[in-house]
């Protein structure tokens, strides 16, 4: 397990329940011996023991040679760079990736990084779901996706997790499950705005709703399975992420909402929301696909260029009206 924050200690407690024996692989010498020794993630996680059972090692001293499959939970953002430090070891291994997001540089998937610096023919699987850590690490019940575009891969993985708390269900549409998990978390920013200007649960329902018509929009186009987006990793993720105050994203819009800016946000937070650099990436993805996202652009304004969440919540409103169906393209 490669990556020791929320949801990598999630992953290892849950691999190690299933039965398996689990290295936990943190980025830093001081963050290892913190895990080893403490065994908590006070902040992300707390009240929550990482097992004994579960080994706890740095990067830079772990040897991925003798593991059978590689679960990485790394920030997308970072993902290349890691993956870039572990090339030896990982060429040839399965992996699984629970990263959640796109590539600003590139608008790659994180499954398609992996085989950028990998190889072509990585044996590549991606998790996805209403997946939020610190419930599941608490041992509240929870379902999600592994996809894979290798026949039969994700049905070898199911069992790294798999328990009578924690529901795997299959998919072939990789394209699709990492999209879902990647797009929710810029809805889940607007949907954390909404709450932050108490907009009412009427708008937030319509604003999650054609939420998940963008999405599935630029999912499609980007050569996705239109029905994964009403599944675990496009409609379920996209109810958690947007309804829980433990969604780091909807905390992110919440705080935006009350006039608070984006830098002294970040400067507070100890985990990533990859949201906000997502939200980048969508917007250029969606302009090279010739898709129309007015809720990926509005967000744009609000992160980077200065617009007030009140005028963005306006510019939606003020829209042409149009026709419902999600596949309508508009």
């Amino acid at each position: 397990m490669v990556g020791a924050g929320a949801w990598g200690s999630t992953l290892a407690i849950l691999a190690t329940e299933a039965g398996h024996r689990v290295t936990l692989v943190a980025r830093t010498t001081e963050s290892a011996k913190f895990l080893d020794t403490h065994r908590l993630h006070p902040v992300s996680l707390p009240g929550v023991s990482i097992p004994t059972d579960i080994r706890i090692a740095e990067v830079e001293k772990c040897d991925l040679g003798s593991v059978d499959v590689v679960v990485l939970a790394i920030p997308t953002q970072k993902l290349r760079g890691s993956l870039e430090e572990l090339a030896e070891s990982l060429r040839g291994k399965p992996i699984l990736s629970a990263a959640k997001g796109l590539e600003v540089e590139t608008l790659l998937r994180p499954s398609a990084v992996i085989r950028s610096v990998l190889s072509r023919d990585t044996l590549v699987a991606v998790l996805s779901g209403p997946n939020l850590s610190t419930e599941i690490a608490a041992g509240h019940p929870a379902a999600t996706v592994i996809a894979s575009d290798i026949p039969g891969l994700a049905e070898t993985l199911v069992d790294i997790f798999h328990s009578q708390r924690f529901r795997v269900y299959v998919s072939d549409d990789l394209i699709g499950v990492e999209l879902g998990g990647a797009l929710k978390n810029i809805i889940a920013i607007g949907a954390g705005i909404a709450d932050g200007l108490e907009a009412g649960d009427n708008a937030k329902a319509a604003f999650m709703t054609r939420g998940i018509a963008e999405i599935a929009r630029l999912g499609v186009a980007s050569g996705a399975q239109p029905l994964t987006f009403a599944g675990l990793s496009g409609i379920g993720d996209l109810i958690a992420t947007c309804s829980s105050r433990l969604s780091r994203n909807h905390r992110v819009g919440f705080a935006l909402a009350s006039g608070t800016s984006l830098d002294v946000i970040l400067a507070s937070m100890t985990e990533v929301a990859e949201g906000i650099a997502t939200t980048r990436a969508a917007r250029a993805l969606g302009l090279a696909h010739g898709v129309d996202l007015p809720i990926v652009d509005q967000m744009h304004r609000v992160l980077f260029e200065s617009v007030s969440p009140v005028d963005a919540m306006r510019r939606l409103m003020e829209r042409e009206p149009t026709r419902e169906p999600l596949d309508s393209g508009q």
